[in-house]
């Protein structure tokens, strides 16, 4: 989708104002070059809205991942820490 720009109004909102006539057509044109380009347009937002969608989901299939190790690491600590204290009762 593309924006239209009326640059014959903004340059005449801009010399109606008291701009030079030079100067509000530089200004019309640099808008609508320079400006208007940038404008996203909702075809823009969604594809964003898709890829943070995606990045969302990487990121909590890792929290996923990462919280299970953590998990069995704890559950290992644990054993080995009873395993040591077993040892050190034997004795």
């Amino acid at each position: 989708m593309t924006y239209v720009f009326d640059t014959l109004g903004y340059s005449k909102h801009l010399r109606h104002a008291g701009v030079a006539m030079a100067e509000a057509d530089a200004h019309a044109e640099a808008a609508r070059d320079f400006i208007m380009s940038e404008i996203a347009t909702r075809q823009d937002m969604l594809a964003v809205r898709q890829d943070l969608s995606v990045a969302k989901d990487e990121l909590r299939g890792r929290i996923d991942t990462v919280g299970l190790r953590v998990i069995v690491q704890l559950g290992l600590l644990v054993a080995a820490s009873v395993a040591t204290l077993a040892v050190l009762i034997k004795l």
